[in-house]
């Protein structure tokens, strides 16, 4: 019997029946789990058996058994990898009592006696992270005391709860405007706009980097809107809410993931390099499959036996692994504990850890995942996919508590595009230890921006762009007049979510369009912030175009599109960027420039856009973005105006709207479409005109995307 399951209480021995620890244990197991049928094999080649989906109220498939506490039952079992069943197993005692309801995971509490439930505080164990949800440092809410949060149905289609809510409810949450609101609904519209509605077995089976791409690309848009929906709510302090788990399990009850199809090697649709911010993303793309446990394994078939291998790891650098090598990772294995009584238990040479052993003796690949801090999101991780591994030695050795420990060398496999590797480099110049090679000014902003703007070229031999003067922000010549006078807000403090009597909130539709971190929460087409008449001060979060560059950015020269711009710090999904600056321009009519005009440096808002969702307002593909704002960054501007051209841009720009009494002045936001990872270069879309005005002004596209058209304006 495995005893890191139901040996971990940290009340006083003979405080409490021990058996009873075995009932309890369950609730810190409140994860997904999803196993393969009995009997059914997981065979790379020729023909692997799907990963089954399975949501944790089921339908569950012929021979998966419904597990405690979803469904109560007296003989739970479990599948082990290769199949086979044993009652009792799970640690959950002979006698399973009916099912509790589920409302939330939750961080281990202090008790009176001055223990807590769950792991021991300071206990390293991957065995716990097989069965407790590992903290991927979500922080985007202000509260930030509970990692683990509350409120969470893992259940997404059951509205019950702890209070006592009947099962079968329609499932709403939180608030908008004072209201519930239709979560089903939500989920729906994105799966209707992403055509992700009837998504077929071979999508979910194999992806590839559109499908991949898509699916992340909903799952964050869910998440940022539960983010903003339940912040608005009445949240009592210290609570950390978690809709990335929320928007996880919705995806993947109506079965909106891909590469179920458990491999060895490369998963279809991710690169080395890719960053990930949730552990839920990589379980949705297939690139690691448990929401918690570091080792992700299949079972192969020799002979009449079966026998796990290691498909891929997580390194969270929380553990006793040594990763500071870019090419060499000794990892720890699972299991092993060490109890507050003094009891240790070595490792055992059992699943993960048995699939790593026999992983190093077929020398197959195992993909590396590695945990990396978040500076920007406090506590936070970054899981960077570092490509391929192969294990070259094994051996056991005690841990700074005394148990024996599994370790495990792993050497990268040579040929790879550097991902670690690349991470350190970038520290070292941001430390000093290193200089970045071709830098021709370490600022070209003279100190115009809160963050340092690098001029590298390690291409050719000119010295930089044509000469412009640096500016942070748009300058106008007179603004757009209202209809009416507004008024500003009286937010001494900050605009704060949930604060309906915000007169800011309330253009809002009474929600911040903002999170802590900078992120965009919303999928309105206009943003409101906070003018020059709020009280509010300039670090509100109604204010984040407002503060410029917020993260590490570089001016480099490119190969055949003249000058780029890209990141050293990876940027999420919906991060604020830069605004677009220079001088707005009075003389054209929207949509005309670019047919016969010789700057370079414009943006027009008037032009066709393609939206972020994938519905389309008309025939040619995009949509209409009538906001009649033209700017020219030639003479004046900042790091915006070296942004190229994309067909499949990673970066797309909002109207943020900024009222002052009876003028309204109208910038152009840049946010993330998707995770950025360091040293990748910033696109976006620079639009269609009218079809009328299509056959002057046309360039050739260099963007040499799946989807480049061939020309841009």
């Amino acid at each position: 019997m495995e005893q890191g399951l139901g040996s971990e209480s940290n009340a006083p021995p003979g405080s409490i029946d021990k058996s009873r620890v075995l009932d309890v244990r369950p609730l810190r197991c409140l994860v997904p789990v999803f196993p393969n049928p009995p009997g059914v094999s997981s065979v790379s080649t020729p023909h692997p058996a799907p990963f089954t989906c399975v949501p944790p109220s089921g339908p569950f498939p012929p021979g998966v058994q419904p597990f405690y506490p979803f469904v109560a039952s007296n003989d739970a079992q479990q599948t082990t990898p290769g199949g086979r069943n044993h009652n009792g197993n799970f640690g959950f005692g002979s006698s399973i009592p009916a099912p509790i309801p589920l409302n939330s995971f939750r961080t281990p509490t202090t008790q009176a006696n001055g223990g807590t439930r769950g792991r021991p505080k300071g206990s390293k164990n991957r065995a716990s992270r097989s069965v407790g949800i590992e903290d991927d440092g979500y922080s985007e809410s202000q509260n930030q005391s509970d990692q683990y949060g509350s409120g969470f149905n893992a259940h997404p289609s059951d509205a019950a709860s702890n209070s006592g809510k009947r099962r079968g409810r329609p499932r709403k949450r939180g608030a908008e405007n004072g209201e519930e609101f239709d979560v089903e609904s939500l989920v729906n519209s994105f799966l209707t706009s992403f055509r992700l509605k009837e998504f077929d077995e071979s999508r979910r089976s194999n992806g590839d980097k559109d499908v991949t791409g898509t699916i992340l690309l909903v799952f964050d848009l869910i998440r940022r809107r539960l983010t903003q929906l339940e912040e608005a709510k009445d949240m009592a302090p210290g609570l950390s809410r978690r809709p990335d788990l929320k928007a996880g399990t919705l995806l993947m009850t109506k079965g909106v993931r891909t590469n179920s199809i458990k491999r060895i090697g490369h998963v279809p649709g991710v690169e080395v390099g890719d960053i990930f911010f949730f552990r839920m993303e990589l379980c949705i793309v297939g690139l690691h499959s448990p929401s918690m446990a570091g080792i992700d394994y299949m079972s192969v078939k020799i002979t009449m036996d079966e026998e796990p291998i290691a498909v891929s790891i997580v390194s969270s650098g929380g553990y006793d692994d040594d990763g500071d090598d870019g090419d060499v990772l000794i990892y720890s294995g699972q299991g092993g504990v060490q109890r507050k009584d003094g009891q240790m238990f070595d490792q055992k040479l059992e699943r993960g850890n048995l699939a790593l052993e026999k992983s190093l003796h077929r020398a197959n690949d195992v993909r590396v995942i590695r945990g990396l801090k978040d500076v920007a999101g406090s506590n936070g991780k970054i899981y960077v996919y570092d490509g391929l591994y192969k294990i070259q030695e094994s051996w056991v050795e005690k841990n700074k508590s005394g148990c024996n420990v599994f370790k495990y060398k792993l050497v990268r496999v040579p040929g790879q595009p550097e991902a670690f590797l690349l991470w350190k480099s970038i520290q070292q110049w941001k430390d000093g230890t290193a200089a970045r090679a071709g830098i021709i000014l370490p600022d070209l902003t003279s100190g115009a921006e809160s963050q340092p703007v690098a001029l590298v070229n390690d291409v050719d031999g000119e010295k930089g762009p044509a000469y412009f003067t640096y500016t942070p922000s748009l300058k106008y010549t007179k603004p757009f007049s209202t209809s009416k006078p507004t008024s500003g807000c009286h937010c001494m403090g900050g605009c704060q979510p949930g604060d309906t009597h915000c007169p800011c909130n309330q253009k809002n539709d009474g929600l911040l369009p903002y999170s802590s971190l900078g992120v965009l929460l919303t999928n309105k087409s206009l943003i409101h912030e906070c003018g020059q008449t709020c009280a509010c001060p300039p670090n509100c979060r109604n204010r984040m175009s407002q503060a410029g560059v917020k993260v590490r950015l570089e001016v480099f020269k490119t190969k055949n599109k003249g000058w780029g711009l890209r990141s050293w710090d990876p940027i999420r999904a919906g991060g604020f960027i830069c605004e677009y600056a220079g001088d707005v321009i009075q003389a054209f009519n929207a949509g005309d420039i670019g047919s016969g005009n010789d700057d370079n440096y414009i943006f027009d808002a008037a032009r066709y856009y393609e939206p972020l969702e994938a519905v389309r307002d008309d025939s040619n593909g995009y949509g209409k973005a009538p906001y009649p704002l033209v700017i020219s960054a030639k003479n004046n501007g900042n790091v915006a105006r070296f942004m190229n051209h994309s067909c499949s841009p990673n970066v797309f720009w909002q109207p943020v709207l900024r009222e002052n009494n009876n003028d309204s002045y109208l910038h152009i936001a840049f946010f993330a479409i998707q995770h950025i990872p360091p040293m990748q270069e910033l696109t976006y879309d620079y639009g269609m005109v009218p079809p009328e005005k299509r056959d002057k002004g046309k360039k050739r596209c260099l963007c040499e995307s799946a989807k480049c058209r061939g020309y841009f304006y």
